[in-house]
Order: C-alpha cells, then sequence, then structure tokens
C-alpha cells in the first residue's frame, strides 16, 4: 500500500500513467475519498502525457484520521464565524496544503500542475499562497474563494449536509444518506449509471467511513479566514471551473475567484452542478490538458 509519513501523519496515495509524464496532482474535496476521481477522468489525462497523482487527504480514506482531536462543534465555529471569534480546530487547510507538498516531496517533484475540487481547490489555493514554486498551474473547480457575503446552500441542502443520525448509524442507513447526498449535489446526468451513486456510497464506506473526519475537515474550512485576501498574491496561471447549477457552491463562488487570482480564466459548465458529470468529464479534462499544454508551452518560449 503506498503511504508516506510526512507532517505527524501517513497519506495514502495513488499513481496513474508513466512516470516520465508531466505531473498533475488531483485534490480531493470535503469527506470524499480519492476514488471518487473518474478514471475516465483521470484515462483523459494520462492520455494527454500526464504523470496524475492523486491521494486521500488527512481525516479520510486510508490516510490517518484525527480521533482523539478536540474541535468545536459546527455550531460554535459557525458562530465564532458570524461574529468574528477563534474557535478550535483539529488542523487548518494550510496543514493540508503543507501535506500535498510533501508527497510531492517524497515523489522527487519539484512542481506539478494541480487540480482542486470543491475544498481540494481551497487547498491547491492555499498551495500557490504559501508554496508558490511547487505550482506549474492551477486549476481550482467548483470551489470558492471564502470571501464573507458569497451565497450559500439552500436550507434543504445543508440540512441534509449536517444530518447526523444519534448512535451509530447502520451501515445500509449510513449508505442511503451518502447516496442521498450525491444525487442532491450532483447534476442529473443521463449518462450516468442509476446505480452509480449506490455504488459509490457503498464502495467509500466498505473503504473507510468516517463522518465525524469530514466534520473536522469542514471546521478547518470555515476556519480559513484570510484566504479570500491573499488571493491577490498568487501569480500561478490559473483556471476556475464551476458548474452552472452548482447549488452546494453556487456559481457566484467561482466567479468572486476568478476575480480575485490576477489573470484567472472562467470556465462555467452547463448541465454540471457540484459533481463531474459523465457526459462532462471528457471536456473538463480537455480544459485542464489544455491549461496545463499553454503553460508548459509558454516556458519553453
Amino acid at each position: 500500500m503506498p503511504t508516506i509519513q510526512a507532517n505527524g501523519i501517513e497519506l495514502y496515495y495513488e499513481e496513474r500513467g508513466h512516470g516520465s509524464g508531466v505531473p498533475l496532482l488531483l485534490i480531493m474535496g470535503l469527506g470524499r475519498q480519492l476514488i471518487a476521481w473518474p478514471e475516465d477522468f483521470m484515462a483523459e489525462l494520462v492520455a494527454a502525457g500526464h504523470r496524475v497523482i492523486l491521494f486521500d487527504n488527512r481525516d479520510v480514506g486510508l490516510s490517518t484520521h484525527f480521533h482523539q482531536a478536540k474541535t468545536a462543534s459546527l455550531l460554535r465555529a459557525l458562530a465564532g464565524l458570524t461574529f468574528g471569534l477563534g474557535f478550535q480546530t483539529a488542523y487548518h487547510l494550510k496543514d493540508m496544503a503543507d501535506d500535498a507538498v510533501a508527497l510531492l516531496d517524497h515523489l522527487g517533484i519539484a512542481s506539478a500542475h494541480m487540480v482542486g475540487v470543491s475544498m481540494g481547490g481551497m487547498i491547491a489555493q492555499n498551495i500557490a499562497i504559501h508554496h508558490p514554486t511547487r505550482l506549474r498551474s492551477l486549476v481550482s473547480v467548483m470551489s470558492t474563494s471564502g470571501a464573507r457575503g458569497l451565497p450559500g446552500a439552500p436550507a434543504r441542502l445543508r440540512r441534509q449536509l449536517v444530518k447526523r443520525p444519534g448512535g451509530t448509524p447502520s451501515r445500509e442507513r449510513a449508505i442511503e444518506t451518502a447516496r442521498r447526498t450525491l444525487e442532491l449535489i450532483s447534476y442529473p446526468d443521463p449518462l450516468r449509471p442509476k446505480d452509480a451513486f449506490i455504488n459509490h456510497a457503498t464502495a467509500a464506506y466498505e473503504r473507510a467511513y468516517d463522518p465525524k473526519g469530514s466534520l473536522r475537515q469542514l471546521i478547518a474550512v470555515l476556519a480559513d479566514s484570510k484566504r479570500p485576501h491573499r488571493l491577490g498574491s498568487i501569480r500561478t496561471p490559473t483556471l476556475v471551473i464551476h458548474g452552472k447549477y452548482d447549488e452546494l457552491v453556487p456559481i457566484a463562488c467561482g466567479v468572486d475567484t476568478a476575480r480575485r487570482i490576477p489573470g484567472a480564466r472562467l470556465e462555467i459548465i452547463d448541465e454540471m452542478a457540484h459533481d463531474l458529470p459523465p457526459s462532462k468529464t471528457q471536456f473538463i479534462a480537455k480544459l485542464i490538458t489544455d491549461h496545463a499544454k499553454r503553460v508548459e508551452e509558454s516556458k519553453q518560449a
């Protein structure tokens, strides 16, 4: 099992493609394991000549979980955010950014193209802020600047996301909750198999079920209040991709991210919500590989 020891924790990672390919690091979102990356999407990246690296963030999947860490409750964190008060976190998004950089160090990679989705986009933004020389390019997908005042998810979606059944839920109940969440945040793509959500929810449960890890990650996201003011310092060539029908992280969040990062290009995708819909994975992959190709060519010019 490929793991590294870094920053006092263990990170699980995998690779696709040839080791001589142009490195491209994928950073997954809140509570999602590396198995959430569609294999056909990664195959497109590999076909374009990339060495694709993916990993489980801390607190999910097969990486270290912070079971003993003390954090603020979600209510306390939201109150602290509202009133400008501090609150306790198990770690910060910068720590998660440092994890990604440590993985590159372990693999002997000086710099890589980086693609982050949702919270992964926030982590990638932190890498661009704190470790600018480690990125060749940045792609922030269905993510946000984190600026105050941006629209959030509707109440019905927030209720589903914070739903915590009492005690330890049964396997069936936990999987059904995850399936329902995926269904609510995703675009109803006709090319998606009918059993896709239940199959993924089941695989994620069997691999590593830890809803409290997702909550600790969410607290870290809420604590990342300085990032919006630092995005203007980013000089990494940046592409921002956002789904037109994203309710979890509304389109205004992607627009604001692109506005704050100098020179960033914004791509709005129809028939996409807070997911990588099967009918759009090839197109999204091409946006990413074309962006990386332009950056590589500009360095050679």
